[in-house]
């Protein structure tokens, strides 16, 4: 066998072993008898004799077959009907024509009726992964190129068939739809039934949601809201919610009455605590009916990283005509949050800062991950305890992000209304953080108020961490371009005090709906930059997400795949081409963002140079005829066709023409 098959055979294996899946595969036959029995037949060359896949897997009850070749140019053929060829010259030469037959071969010798066959060719750094899906009556469909084989892991593969081969939605995607439809509906509903503020609806919310914890306890019951004049349902609302806030040991005391204060709405409003005649109850039980039924199931039984409230929110602001700019809002969706946690591959002993935590999505994400690792219920119980860390300036997002945590299982006694940036960083440095996760308010900065630009918060997170500490923050992609004499100062001081380890250039509609384009950079802190560090641009822009009508960004298939590939790359895994990553030296100066630093290193292919010597010559041409020779060095139309005969004009290029 040829050395670079070899090589690609390895780098399938490391692949599959990434997966989680190298234990289930063969290489060069199977130890499932009935397979092993359908290959002693499966000659490529239709000889009738054996013929082997370089690796033949079962996942759960796919069966799953990998062809490979060294080089692109042998990746798949098609016939001129744009159909996989399916002769032995192209079964034996091309890794998804090869793989394809196989499958087809298999179809209808074994019991699998679900068979995946991927056709690999290149090597790490430039490669390309075809799956094609073969049924039982050996029919196919070509599915989207992947970067890697995490789509067939146990955990993935039954997802990745609903969202890519049945192309149907998948249970999560239900239940979003269906909680996007409910946070409509109760938005609309506050509004008819009780005249509320925007920024009230979630407060609202986010109190209910604490009192009806309260059901668990015997202190609270959707049945004694009665209507009562005297006592209303709103004052037996705010009660339970005093109550869980005790349980939940929030402290100091003068926290616990900043929240309270903040709910004291649900109990003082008048309108809501009245009995609706179209209702046939008060506004606020028909508010704590629909979230008990909607929402407060899934918040106390599903267990992810999400933030329910968050999602809510973000869904109140796009009802209310505005992108929450107007006050500096820009909530983080949650494969953003959980992003971060994996770049800076958070550990069960971190301690984690987010100094602008809003509805607190960055701080569940770390602790849900941090929980994950953790070893023991000791452990477990000191990450809630004292490993999370928040600032809110609003009080409003402050009280929803304090009830998000409580919701989601504690954290909040770390958190605090104050304005970050007031805070002294030596003094924030006690806490010894050395996690900082960060989305600051966007669009908030002018040459009039310098202190607002991202990159000042930037700094500001910086320099509040231990020495060492890795800082993820997730900023416009202008707070790297420095436009102002201010941006471009901070950024010279960033430089000088830590460490830019890199920048990943998002998809333009990760803020669906809010008009910015988006970066993620990653620093650490209190380490100065060197001049001959290298760090990496990375174009991420196509992540996996794209935007459904009426429910906004979604997760495709593929999203897992490019995800586990980008950070392959961060880590130094696997290379990338300089599409997708650039490694470079860098200078204050400079544009942090991979467009700055981008260069085409691709060698141009035959097809690609006889291409492009037949769009110069037909240019060339046309520019001549014309009367436009001046172009080449003709100075006179009319000398040039005086002294030229037609028929020496270059020839136009001919495809399949070669080229000395």
């Amino acid at each position: 066998m040829a050395k670079k098959e070899v090589n690609t055979d390895l780098w399938v294996h490391e692949l599959l072993k990434e997966a989680g899946i190298r234990e289930n595969f063969d290489a060069q036959g199977s130890n499932v008898k009935e397979i092993d029995e359908a290959l002693k037949t499966a000659s490529k060359k239709g000889t009738g004799n054996s013929g082997f896949p370089e690796y033949v897997g079962i996942v759960k009850d796919f069966l799953i077959i990998i062809e490979d070749k060294p080089g692109l140019s042998k990746h798949i053929n098609y016939t001129d009907d744009d159909l996989i060829a399916d002769d032995t010259k192209s079964n034996t030469d091309y890794a998804v024509n090869g793989a394809v037959f196989y499958a087809r071969h298999l179809a209808d010798k074994v019991s699998y009726k679900k068979i995946i066959a991927v056709g690999i060719s290149g090597n790490e750094k430039k490669h390309r992964i075809t799956p094609v899906f073969v049924n039982e009556r050996g029919e196919y469909f070509e599915l989207a190129d992947i970067e890697t084989l995490i789509s067939f892991s146990i955990d993935n593969i039954d997802e990745y068939y609903v969202k890519e081969i049945l192309q149907e939605e998948t249970n999560f995607e239900k239940e979003t739809a269906e909680i996007l439809k409910d946070a409509a509906t109760l938005h609309n509903d506050l509004r008819n039934y009780g005249n509320i503020e925007e920024k009230n609806k979630p407060l609202i919310i986010s109190g209910i949601l604490l009192a009806l914890r309260e059901t668990e306890h015997g202190n609270f019951s959707l049945e004694s809201l009665t209507g009562d004049t005297v006592k209303t349902d709103g004052s037996k609302i705010y009660t339970a919610i005093k109550s869980n806030l005790q349980r939940a040991n929030v402290s100091p005391e003068v926290k616990k009455d900043k929240l309270l204060s903040q709910f004291a709405i649900i109990r003082d409003d008048v309108k809501i605590n009245e009995k609706n005649a179209n209702l046939g109850k008060t506004p606020i039980k028909y508010f704590t009916e629909f979230l008990y039924k909607s929402i407060y199931q899934s918040l106390r039984y599903y267990n992810s990283a999400e933030d329910y409230l968050g999602r809510f929110y973000g869904e109140f602001m796009s009802y209310s005509g505005g992108d929450g700019q107007n006050l500096g809002i820009v909530l983080t969706p949650k494969h953003i949050t959980q992003l971060f946690c994996d770049l800076v591959d958070l550990k069960p002993t971190d301690k984690v800062f987010d100094p602008t935590c809003g509805t607190a999505g960055f701080l569940i994400a770390a602790m849900h991950d941090m929980l994950t690792k953790a070893k023991s219920d000791s452990q477990r119980d000191q990450i809630r305890k004292y490993q999370l860390f928040g600032i809110e300036e609003q009080s409003y997002m402050f009280t929803i992000a304090t009830t998000n945590m409580i919701l989601r299982g504690d954290g909040k006694s770390n958190l605090e209304n104050q304005d970050f940036l007031r805070q002294n960083p030596s003094k924030l440095q006690l806490k010894q953080c050395n996690v900082g996760m960060m989305n600051p308010p966007y669009s908030m900065g002018s040459s009039a108020n310098t202190e607002l630009y991202e990159i000042n918060f930037t700094e500001h997170l910086l320099n509040s961490l231990v020495e060492g500490a890795k800082a993820v923050v997730i900023v416009p992609q202008s707070t790297f371009t420095g436009k102002t004499k201010f941006e471009k100062e901070t950024k010279q001081n960033i430089l000088k005090h830590h460490t830019l380890e890199g920048v990943i250039t998002l998809n333009k509609n990760t803020f669906y709906g809010v008009g910015t384009n988006p970066c993620i950079a990653v620093f650490t802190a209190g380490i100065p930059h060197r001049p001959e560090k290298e760090c990496k641009f990375i174009n991420f822009e196509n992540d996996g997400f794209e935007v459904s009508k009426h429910i906004g960004l979604v997760e495709t298939a593929t999203a897992k795949d490019k995800k586990q590939h980008l950070l392959d790359v961060w880590f130094d895994r696997t290379e990338a081409e300089t599409k997708f990553c650039v490694q470079t030296t860098i200078e204050a100066d400079d544009e942090w963002l991979h467009s700055f630093y981008y260069f085409n290193d691709e060698i141009p292919s035959e097809e690609d140079f006889q291409k492009t010597i037949a769009d110069y010559l037909t240019f060339e041409v046309n520019m001549i005829t014309h009367g436009r020779g001046y172009l080449f060095g003709i100075e006179e139309k009319e000398n040039y066709q005086e002294n030229t005969d037609i028929e020496e004009l270059p020839m136009v290029a001919e495809k399949g023409d070669k080229y000395e």
